[in-house]
C-alpha cells in the first residue's frame, strides 16, 4: 500500500507538527483534579492512542509534551526518533523491520522525528500516557533550543518549523 492508500483507509488528517494522524483510543478513566494526588487536572484520560503517518520529506518537528510517549513501528521504511537528552547527548532511535519495534520517548524531553533517508512513508502509532492534550503540546524555537542543546544545532535547524 502506498502512503495515500493509508491516509485514505485510516481517515488520516493532517498534524500541526506534520504528517497525518488520527486518535484511535481515549481510556474512559480520567483524572479527578485532585491537586494532591493528580499531577493532571480534572478530566484529562488516563491514556490516548493516534496513528501517525509521515510520507517522504515530511517531519514531526522538534515539540515535546508532558507525558511519557511510546511509539510503535507498523509499516513502511524506517523511521528516525531523535531525543535530546542533555546539552551533549542526543539519542538516535531507528524504528522498522529489523530496528527498534517500540521506543519510548519520556515526558518533557525535546524531540522529533523523520522517515530515513530514501524512505516512502512511515506509518506509527503512539500511545500517551496520561493522555495526550494539545494544552500540553509545545513546539520548539530553533533560536531557542540551539541556546540549550548547541552542538546539535545542524539538526535542530532541520527539524525544526519555527
Amino acid at each position: 500500500m502506498t502512503a495515500t492508500d493509508w491516509i485514505d483507509r485510516l481517515c488520516l488528517e493532517p498534524h500541526p507538527e506534520g504528517g497525518y494522524y488520527k486518535r484511535t483510543y481515549c481510556s474512559e478513566e480520567v483524572f479527578l483534579g485532585n491537586i494532591e494526588q493528580d499531577p493532571f487536572p480534572a478530566g484529562r484520560p488516563h491514556s490516548t492512542a493516534i496513528f501517525y503517518l509521515m510520507e517522504a520529506g515530511d517531519f514531526a518537528g522538534f515539540h515535546r509534551i508532558k507525558s511519557d510517549e511510546l511509539w510503535h513501528f507498523h509499516e513502511g521504511s524506517q523511521l528516525e526518533l531523535y531525543i535530546l537528552r542533555s546539552p551533549d547527548r542526543m539519542e538516535l532511535i531507528r524504528m522498522g523491520r529489523g530496528d527498534a519495534l517500540q521506543a519510548v520517548v519520556p515526558a518533557n524531553h525535546w524531540f522529533a522525528a523523520v522517515p530515513a533517508r530514501f524512505s516512502d512513508y512511515s506509518l506509527v502509532s503512539c500511545t500517551v500516557s496520561p493522555g495526550f492534550d494539545f494544552r500540553d503540546h509545545e513546539m520548539a524555537s530553533a533560536a531557542e533550543l540551539i541556546e540549550q542543546f548547541p552542538s546539535h544545532a545542524e539538526l535542530i535547524r532541520r527539524l525544526c518549523r519555527f
